[in-house]
């Protein structure tokens, strides 16, 4: 089951249920009402409620005293509910979660958040992806409480990402006044490829250090406080390899540059805020 739009194009819903006679006209959906972008609805299913602006939504990233741990985000806010068309072809609430992450993870995307089914519960998932210069995160909930057919509730919010190319004069005199700049230099969730804002920060760092050939630099990666800690530090490590591996490529000395990854251990904003979060996600340069 593929749940990911392709091309931005619009699932069709059929119109009339193509059954045994006596079968009523398919569920419509409520007027105004479409599917995101990025995410197509689970198949014989109609929109019941939607709301699109601009919205704080509370995520679960974690558990704490046994409770769902949520923080906030902030951003374009997409909320639809569906109800799925018929009892004999809507999907278990794990199959429910289980598509929607699999949709997710193949563009990219990580969970970071899961409580499975059980009696009284229909579970829950968040799911993160960068995509389109934005960071995503997508909630699922399963609803076990209407009948015969149920229904099922989706958040997606998407944050613009913080963009920066530092121009090589402005990362010398950053260097020489404070000994470090901080530079968001965006990654795909999960990955350490750079990308074409990352391509144009290096070629910038290269500028500044050809323009200045005693200096030596350390590059060290930081991420914000969603995932587990140790998963964060081998990947802020990786990003740091990655712009010195780049550096280097630039026609910059290896013996210049070092690479470390400090994951979420030195958060220079408030990760309760997206905004915090975007502002620890960042590369540093650090003279030597």
């Amino acid at each position: 089951m593929n749940l990911i739009h392709r091309c931005l194009k619009p699932l069709l819903v059929a119109a009339v249920l193509l059954a045994a006679p006596g079968f009523a006209l398919a569920q419509q959906d409520i007027a105004k009402s479409k599917d995101h972008p990025l995410l197509t609805r689970y198949p014989s299913s109609h929109i019941t409620e939607y709301e699109k602006n601009y919205n704080a939504v509370e995520f679960a990233v974690g558990t704490q005293g046994g409770q769902p741990k949520r923080q906030s985000v902030e951003g374009d806010a997409t909320i639809l509910r569906y109800f799925h068309n018929t009892p004999e072809k809507q999907p278990s609430p794990l199959q429910l979660i289980r598509n929607y992450q699999n949709a997710l993870k193949g563009i990219g995307g990580q969970v970071v958040y899961e409580r499975l089914p059980r009696d009284g519960d229909g579970g829950e998932t968040t799911m993160r992806v960068a995509t389109g210069g934005k960071d995503v995160w997508v909630r699922v909930e399963p609803d076990i409480f209407s009948a015969p057919a149920q229904s099922y509730k989706i958040w997606i919010v998407e944050v613009a990402a913080l963009q920066q190319v530092v121009s090589a004069n402005k990362l010398l005199d950053e260097l020489n006044r404070n000994g470090f700049i901080a530079l968001y230099i965006n990654f795909d969730t999960g990955k350490w490829d750079l990308k074409a804002d990352g391509t144009a920060s290096v070629a910038e760092i290269v500028k500044a250090l050809k323009a200045a050939p005693q200096l030596k630099v350390a590059i060290e990666g930081h991420t914000d406080n969603v995932g587990q800690p140790a998963a964060n530090k081998t990947l802020s490590e990786k990003r740091a390899q990655s712009v010195v591996a780049a550096i280097a490529a630039g026609g910059i000395d290896a013996k210049r540059l070092t690479a470390a990854g400090f994951g979420q251990e030195k958060p220079v904003a408030d990760n309760r805020s997206e905004e915090g979060r975007a502002k620890n996600r960042r590369v540093e340069l650090v003279k030597k």
